[in-house]
Formats: structure tokens, C-alpha cells, sequence
């Protein structure tokens, strides 16, 4: 494994588990408000496309580590719909 694919499996890594904690306190707390519904929207388009442009250069590295995270980050997405604002 050359010092280039290294740097990419633990940046793949590190992107993949980033979502975690959000999904581990979402689930904990039962409560989304803190999530910022628009960001995660364009997040889930932004890994839909990275995804889809692993998918047609054929870089299964590139389409696999944004496919989890697309996954991931629409759980969150999902979760701040299931969890909405709570009115006061």
C-alpha cells in the first residue's frame, strides 16, 4: 500500500466516522433541533454525486466512501425530520 492510498483510507475513514457521534446523540437525546435541515440536504446531494462520479470513473474507493456517508448523512437528514423544531 503506497503513502498516497494510506492517506486516503484514513481520510475515507475519518469522513465515515464523523457522522456517528450526530446519529448516537440524535438517538440518545430524541432531539434534532441543533441540526441545520438545509446543510444536510446539500450534503446528502453533495455525497449523491460524489457517489454517482465514483460510480462513472469506476473508482470503487471514491463511490464506496461516499456511499456511507451519503447513507450516514441522510440518517441525520432523516432524523431532523423524524425530530422536528419543538415549539416552546
Amino acid at each position: 500500500m503506497t503513502l498516497p492510498d494510506i492517506i486516503g483510507t484514513v481520510a475515507a475513514l475519518c469522513s465515515m466516522a464523523s457522522f456517528a457521534p450526530q446519529i448516537v446523540k440524535i438517538l440518545r437525546e430524541r432531539d434534532a433541533t441543533s441540526v441545520s435541515l438545509r446543510m444536510y440536504a446539500i450534503t446528502v446531494a453533495g455525497f449523491g454525486l460524489w457517489t454517482a462520479y465514483g460510480m462513472m470513473i469506476a473508482s470503487w474507493p471514491v463511490s464506496g466512501s461516499n456511499l456511507v456517508c451519503l447513507i450516514l448523512s441522510l440518517c441525520i437528514l432523516l432524523l431532523r425530520l423524524r425530530y422536528p423544531a419543538r415549539s416552546a
